[in-house]
């Protein structure tokens, strides 16, 4: 796949909606101009990289509207059992001060098809007292409902769970330098345990459970050289299936078979970090799948196999930014405006299923970190704009899943409900004017789109050549 990065691909103001809050993180995005800082200098591209081109439109003289707060949640949303989620106060939710790169989500993992989840929560109980279990809630039903899964020892708080689409938990344990595999699952009123076995490797984390609902992998990173491994859905336990020089981290499949797995790697060597595929069908082969830039850190984030869109982060255009690409298209790799926050953070959690060969049309899910919480973030590629809405009390950030009608399901649990699932309708984007790259009403804060913007000469920029290229998409 070959592409050019495109800075700016689209432009709008957020209409937003102030989040309930909850805990601070730390994104690290440049300051604005302030009362009692100078306007900081945006920096350029990567020494050594091709020029990234842009499309964002010219600066406007006179002067510019700020965009205002929106009017609160947009879309209709419906929740299941348990309280109302969180209504948006007034303010805007930017927060007004520096933050940094948001911590991991909250530990719960969804199943492929959203049907299943699994979480390792504590029984209540005073701080250092808590003794730690499984717990399996089942999404798919009328309304949501959870399992314990407790076993005559509690679980150490670093364990790992897994949920598989037969109802069934996966459970990583660390014991002294070796990694223990189980599953277990619900018989009358306890908990059965089948011992998969052991990995000789101090540390392991598991990757989200394949498409398949059949097959769980770990990967074990090393500094030099990393393995993956096959722990739950094989014939003899867990076992090897593919090594793949340098460091490895993230995690995200391809397709719809659990066949094609991306990963972000740094060469043994050192130097950037480059999305490589990993072809489990041909014994572990890794092929290039990202380089915007010769030295650019390019990561995967989330991929849709229906319909190709890929979620891109990559520091091409000087510093982390988040974009979006097609798989296997000459499409270039654009880097919206509007995902851009000042003080905060959007990383991609679920996207739309179902929009065969339309990535432009698909709904994606952004949990967004500032100083004042998390909040969640709804966007597609052809709207050019992020609507906020305040998550519910106790969501489990970064969590959910879409349905292919486009109603987005939020887990979350807090001292009235244990296990509940939060329902937002995607809400309509508005399509500015042709005119005057406003919409028609003019009162919404947004920027002049960048696709109406006047045309600017795109100069493409190396992008590794997909391997990928009509392998993700159904005939």
């Amino acid at each position: 796949m070959t592409a050019c990065a495109i800075e700016g691909g689209s432009a709008g103001a957020a209409a937003t909606a102030e989040p309930e809050p909850e805990r601070g993180t730390e994104p690290d995005p440049e300051p604005g101009p302030g009362p009692e800082t100078r306007p900081v200098a945006e920096p350029g591209p990567r020494p050594g990289a091709e020029p990234v081109a842009t499309d964002r439109p010219e600066p406007r003289t006179g002067a510019e509207p700020r965009p205002g707060p929106g009017p609160g949640l947009s879309a209709p949303v419906r929740t299941g059992p348990g309280p109302i989620p969180a209504t948006a106060p007034e303010e805007d939710p930017a927060p007004r001060s520096r933050v940094a790169a948001p911590p991991p989500p909250a530990g719960i993992t969804l199943t492929a098809d959203g049907a299943y989840a699994a979480r390792l929560t504590a029984a209540p109980g005073p701080p250092g007292e808590r003794s730690w279990y499984p717990e399996r809630w089942t999404l798919d039903g009328p309304e949501p409902y959870a399992v314990p899964l407790p076993l005559d020892q509690p679980e150490e708080p670093d364990s790992e769970v897994a949920p598989l689409a037969d109802g069934r938990v996966l459970i990583r344990r660390r014991v002294a330098d070796r990694q223990m595999f189980s599953l277990l699952y619900p018989t009358g009123p306890g908990t059965g345990e089948l011992l998969l076995g052991t990995v000789e490797h101090p540390e392991m984390t598991l990757l989200p459970p394949s498409p398949d609902g059949r097959c769980v992998y770990a990967l074990a990173a090393g500094e030099r050289g990393s393995s993956l491994w096959l722990v739950a859905g094989g014939p003899r336990g867990p076992e090897e299936v593919a090594r793949v020089a340098g460091h490895c981290s993230g995690g995200t499949w391809l397709d719809r078979e659990g066949r094609m797995l991306a990963l972000d790697r740094r060469e043994p060597g050192g130097g950037p970090v480059k999305a490589v595929a990993v072809d489990l069908g041909r014994w572990g082969e890794v092929t290039p799948l990202l380089q915007i830039a010769p030295e650019s850190d390019d990561r995967l984030l989330l991929a849709d196999a229906d319909s190709g869109l890929l979620l891109i982060r990559s520091d091409a255009p000087g510093h982390d930014r988040l974009g979006w690409g097609v798989l296997g298209s000459c499409l270039p790799v654009r880097f919206p405006e509007c995902l851009r926050l000042p003080e905060a953070v959007a990383t991609p959690f679920a996207v739309q299923p179902g929009q065969m060969l339309m990535p432009e049309s698909c709904a994606v899910a952004l949990r967004i970190d500032g100083a004042r919480g998390s909040w969640v973030g709804v966007w597609r590629p052809t709207g050019r704009r992020l609507h906020q809405f305040a998550a519910p009390l106790g969501w489990l950030s970064g969590a959910g899943c879409w349905s292919r009608e486009g109603v987005l399901r939020l887990p979350y649990a807090n001292a009235a409900t244990s296990c509940g699932v939060a329902m937002l309708e995607a809400p309509e984007d508005v399509e500015p004017s042709c005119v005057t790259g406003r919409t028609e009403d003019g009162d919404d804060g947004t920027e002049p789109s960048a696709a109406l913007a006047a045309p600017v000469v795109c100069k493409p920029v190396p992008l590794g050549q997909a391997p990928l290229h009509g392998a993700v998409r159904p005939d």
